[in-house]
């Protein structure tokens, strides 16, 4: 399996070639690694802190507790890595004073050796998900203390398959799991692990750090006048037309905030087509929004949090893509979550949904249903949901006091 695991990563990197020809993300995969700024990399002897992230989602994961890391030790080298173009070209907008931040290089055996034994790490965090083998037997090798956070597991991953004896020893490689839940501790002690710990989410950290940070937009406020907005986050074509069916209809009064999950010029133009009631772009308002326009389109990146303080109900998108965006943004502002029925791969989906937070829905005539009934008991639905929100709060401390104890 060892050798199948090779041959795997030098095929994924030669079709990840292929496509750079015509790919503009394959490309700066490709063009990335060709600038090896790791070679250079000196750390004065100082602890040496590495945290890989698959790309800008895990990073935003990771960054509680990466801030915590500089709060306490502020001497302490951190080392970022990205596998993805997404993470490399967009990390400087979180605003994180980190130095040293590098593509990961392709996961094999020389290369892994030459980055550890470069870099020389007494910590490695990798969040989430990515396991790269020989970068992680490497750190081991080295004498790193090896960490998985925010981690799920899955039953149909290869670490718990009968040929799966491979991956397991990747997993033996870790010092300590913080997964996220108890399935992924009952399928880690099913194949003999035992270092695992349920920490929490680090993303209740995040949005709650975000929270502290939005700030008002005259704009907005004057466009509503004191009202409460029904807001959209990433929505896929699949939602808008489900969704649409009811903001265009003469029943439907409540004002509508929509951020597409893809903000492109065809996109955009197809959610204008959808609409029937008079809409605009957030980068078509200049000092104010007619008072009669229905539907502010944030075809921007980076509002949307910021938005959430105007709301009353969100409904997120992902659901029928099985690609659900994140239901913490909303919830920590108290707002009750629709969604789509695919989210077996989000578990605080169906836990939002077991506690009366958000709501399934399976189509348009369930949605209607569904956010008719949420408006009846939104205010014991927000002052129930703030709470809970409130209580998961702290998962970073927790994680790095029990780091630092190893």
């Amino acid at each position: 399996m060892r050798l199948i695991y090779q041959i795997s990563i030098y095929l994924y990197y030669f079709a990840v070639r292929i496509s750079s020809l015509f790919n503009p993300k394959a490309k700066a995969w490709i063009e990335g690694r060709k600038n090896l700024k790791w070679e250079k990399f000196d750390s004065h002897y100082k602890k040496v802190v590495w945290f890989h992230c698959a790309s800008l989602g895990e990073f935003d994961i990771g960054i509680p507790l990466i801030e915590k890391w500089q709060q306490e030790n502020p001497d302490d080298v951190i080392v970022v890595t990205f596998f993805s173009p997404s993470g490399m070209q967009n990390y400087q907008k979180r605003n994180l004073p980190i130095e040293h931040v590098f593509y990961l290089p392709l996961d094999t055996p020389k290369n892994a050796k030459t980055f550890v034994q470069t870099i020389r790490p007494n910590y490695v965090i990798f969040v989430k998900y990515e396991f790269w083998a020989f970068h992680l037997f490497e750190a081991q090798k080295y004498g790193a203390k090896i960490f998985s956070v925010n981690t799920l597991f899955r039953k149909n991953q290869m670490y718990f398959k009968w040929y799966g004896n491979f991956y397991r020893q990747i997993l033996n490689s870790f010092d300590h799991f913080f997964v996220q839940n108890k399935n992924s501790i009952d399928l880690l002690e099913s194949i003999q692990i035992k270092n695992a710990t349920i920490s929490g989410d680090l993303r209740f950290d995040r949005v709650y750090e975000n929270k502290q940070k939005v700030t008002s937009s005259t704009l907005i406020e004057n466009w509503l006048e004191g009202e409460k907005v029904f807001i959209i986050g990433s929505s896929w074509p699949v939602d808008d037309k489900i969704l649409f069916e009811l903001i265009n209809s003469e029943r439907f009064k409540q004002k509508v905030i929509i951020a597409p999950h893809e903000i492109n010029e065809s996109h955009i133009k197809e959610i204008e087509k959808l609409l029937r009631v008079e809409s605009i772009r957030f980068t078509d308002c200049e000092d104010e929004i007619n008072r009669e326009t229905k539907v502010l389109i944030l075809n921007t990146i980076g509002h949307l949090t910021n938005s959430f303080q105007y709301g009353d109900v969100a409904y997120i998108g992902g659901g029928f893509t099985g690609k659900l965006h994140n239901i913490l943004e909303p919830a920590v502002f108290g707002l009750p979550i629709l969604f789509g029925p695919k989210h077996d791969k989000f578990p605080e989906a169906q836990l939002f949904i077991d506690k009366g937070f958000a709501f399934e829905v399976a189509d348009i005539r369930d949605f209607k249903i569904k956010f008719d009934s949420v408006h009846r008991d939104k205010k014991d639905i927000e002052s129930k949901l703030l709470q809970f929100m409130k209580g998961q709060i702290g998962v970073s401390v927790r994680i790095l006091k029990q780091i630092q104890s190893n």
